[in-house]
């Protein structure tokens, strides 16, 4: 092998071992950034969290299908209730977990799947402040999420958070309602109603329905699809 055939073979290894060292500071970064959008919400700092999102971000969640920085200031604000920071008595806990992030080979975009559980309390001390909202639950759910690298800074274009159970603490999971406990479906959409969505939607199932949000990644490895059987009955 020539000396210019070495040095070839040198600078390929070495671009290879640049982008997959690239590849894998962008999945940190995007992993601190999802887990810190974890953190913003324990402490309920929602202007914090609409930072995190790219201008034309779209948000799904329940029945709504928020657009853009204006839809998610809706959106977080509908959330809160118009709180913002933490409350004496109120807690919400947010465990972000199991992370599956892949970054496109151009490495300005990128998808992630994240496991969410909750832990989500009033405090008998001002239960009388929140006479609507549940003593004690639990919460778990999953992020498909996209990501956008805009002006080198990893942003997130897609949030997709579906939730898949919530259940009081004291009855536990066996007894479970099939919807949410605290938060409640959209009852209309912007601008007719305040708070709402750009668009709506059916609304996602959850336990004891069977179902989850479809994987945006194949088998890692055999390559194929992974398809969501319900019931016996399978679903692209």
């Amino acid at each position: 092998m020539s000396v210019e055939d070495r040095l070839a073979r040198l600078e390929a290894e070495n671009a290879a071992l640049r982008r997959g060292l690239t590849a894998l500071e962008d999945e940190r970064v995007i992993r601190h950034l999802h887990h810190n959008y974890g953190y913003f919400m324990d402490k309920w700092l929602f202007p914090e969290i609409v930072d995190l999102f790219a201008e034309d971000v779209i948000l799904c969640f329940l029945n709504g299908i928020f657009r853009g920085r204006a839809g998610a200031q809706r959106m977080y604000g509908y959330a809160g209730e118009g709180i913002r920071g933490p409350r004496d008595g109120l807690l919400f806990e947010h465990l972000l977990m199991q992370d599956v992030i892949d970054v496109a080979p151009d490495g300005l975009t990128a998808k992630g799947r994240f496991h969410a559980i909750m832990f989500v309390s009033v405090h008998d001390s001002v239960k009388d402040q929140y006479p609507d909202w549940p003593s004690q639950f639990w919460e778990g759910g999953i992020h498909e999420n996209e990501y956008r690298k805009v002006d080198g800074v990893w942003k997130i274009s897609r949030f997709d958070y579906r939730i898949s159970y919530q259940a009081d603490y004291a009855s536990g999971w066996a007894s479970a309602p099939d919807k949410p406990l605290m938060v409640r479906p959209f009852e209309g959409k912007f601008p007719e109603f305040a708070g709402g969505p750009d668009e709506l939607r059916p609304m996602p199932p959850q336990w004891p329905q069977a179902t989850f949000p479809p994987f945006h990644y194949p088998h890692p490895v055999t390559g194929a699809p992974i398809m969501e059987e319900v019931n016996g009955q399978k679903r692209t």
